[in-house]
């Protein structure tokens, strides 16, 4: 006998001999956030009706009927006139109703070989897949943003930094190719994740395959898969496919939160070296002088946010056995978050880099605070023969006395030079200055401006 909820649309109500309560509907739903996954589901199911059509699982009239309902209820979703229902729990049930409604048995036989748990793995792969392509995109437009900046800035000379404390000169370009390389790394592990994404669970039905000549090859092929799952257990059970993408973007949102805390650093008027534009700044609503660098402060907390999403993947999934469980219905919005974060920010920042305003000067004088010469003092002394731990040392007490004076190295005379080392000479004067010290550094991965440039070209040739 059928049971007298079957009316109510659920997949599995014929099994059941009272109704779910409306509190376990809305804590058991997904619809209001899986339903961003609707152009994947739609995707995924014309897949799949096209390979049953053609495995002869499905009549041709029926694929094409199916067909025509996707269309619909494609344009449906994309004109906001889709009625998402939240009885029917999820993105995919709702797609289901709806096709039935308007095509009737032939969007019942759609469900033929798949289950929703191979379908919602398919639909996340799909999405993410799409993410980082997405990313990628972002990614490089962020990187010939700051190549921009830093071909603008190959001679700008500011203090280089160990312990926030002055060390050696080198230049703003330099530093920004610092980042520009971090983001290369970081669209690199996004490709190198895309490969482990671009696999197919659809197939795998509910766990165990299917009794259906399927043809899963196809189907991968139609999707733009790599290659199919090949393990129906594990196609459907993890998500470490996901836990990855969330990993290499907590490592873009840290490279993010380093740049942000310099750049927030540096608006500072205590340092002074950059000023932002007004359109990423706040004021405030009591002190009328203040300009809040607001965009850089709020990206670089949104970093701990990302940070939580990766962790709480890795909690969903460490206890579970296999195979699918309710609880992967958790792993959509800490992924959906991090994906909206991740492309919002980098979007922003791309931008932003084009409103950042160098003040050379400053930076320029903070290079002559704190002695950052005295290592090219030591290897002054080294070239010329003396062991790099006695040059060091003749070196930290010259810096020790113009603590003393007051003074700067290169404010020393060349007779008081020459009392931590007879064999200074006049030459030593332009090894002192801040544009020697900088041009003298002229190899692969150095800060002088001529490597500054090679560098900036090289990166400039991979992305265009």
């Amino acid at each position: 006998m059928t049971s007298q909820f079957a009316k109510k649309g659920e997949a599995w109500s014929a099994r059941f001999s009272e109704p779910v309560s409306d509190l376990v509907k809305r804590y058991t739903a997904s619809v209001f956030f899986d339903k961003r996954l609707a152009p994947h589901d739609i995707d995924g199911s014309l897949a799949h009706a096209a390979m049953l059509a053609r495995q002869g699982i499905i009549s041709a009239a029926d694929h094409a009927a199916i067909e025509q309902g996707m269309a619909q209820i494609r344009s449906e979703i994309a004109v906001g006139a889709f009625d998402w229902q939240l009885d029917l729990e999820d993105v995919h049930l709702n797609i289901e109703k709806r096709l039935t409604e308007l095509v009737g048995d032939a969007g019942k036989r759609l469900h033929t070989g798949r289950s929703r748990n191979d379908q919602v793995a398919t639909d996340i792969r799909l999405y993410v897949r799409a993410a980082i392509d997405d990313i990628d995109l972002l990614l490089r437009a962020l990187r010939l943003a700051l190549l921009d900046l830093a071909e603008q800035h190959a001679d700008t000379i500011m203090p280089g930094f160990t312990h926030l404390q002055v060390a050696q000169p080198i230049t703003f370009g330099h530093h920004m190719m610092a980042y520009v390389e971090m983001f290369g790394r970081d669209a690199e592990r996004m490709q190198d994740c895309r490969k482990r994404v671009n696999r197919l669970p659809l197939g795998a039905a509910a766990l165990a395959g299917t009794t259906f000549p399927i043809d899963r090859q196809q189907v991968a092929a139609a999707l733009g898969f790599d290659d199919v799952c090949h393990n129906s257990l594990d196609a459907v059970s993890d998500r470490d496919f996901a836990i990855e993408f969330c990993a290499a973007a907590a490592l873009i949102m840290t490279h993010v939160s380093r740049m942000s805390e310099e750049l927030v650093l540096w608006m500072s008027p205590r340092i002074g070296f950059i000023d932002i534009a007004d359109r990423f700044c706040t004021g405030s609503s009591i002190m009328p002088q203040k300009k809040n660098p607001d965009v850089p402060e709020l990206a670089r907390g949104k970093t701990g946010r990302v940070n939580g999403h990766l962790i709480a993947l890795l909690t969903l999934m460490k206890g579970q056995p296999l195979a699918y469980n309710k609880d992967n219905q958790e792993d959509k919005e800490p992924l959906f978050d991090t994906v909206d974060t991740v492309v919002d920010t980098l979007r922003i920042f791309a931008d932003m880099a084009g409103g950042i305003t160098v003040k050379a000067e400053a930076m320029g004088a903070a290079a002559l605070q704190g002695y950052a010469t005295a290592t090219d003092l030591a290897d002054y002394l080294v070239k010329k023969g003396v062991p790099f731990r006695d040059a060091h040392e003749a070196v930290a007490r010259a810096v020790r006395a113009c603590v003393d004076q007051g003074c700067d190295l290169s404010d020393l005379s060349l007779e008081e030079l020459r009392r931590y080392s007879p064999l200074i000479e006049l030459d030593i004067f332009g090894v002192l200055i801040l544009a020697g010290s900088v041009a003298a550094r002229d190899h692969v991965g150095g800060t002088a401006p001529r490597q500054v440039r090679l560098a900036i070209a090289r990166v400039r040739a991979q992305l265009t």
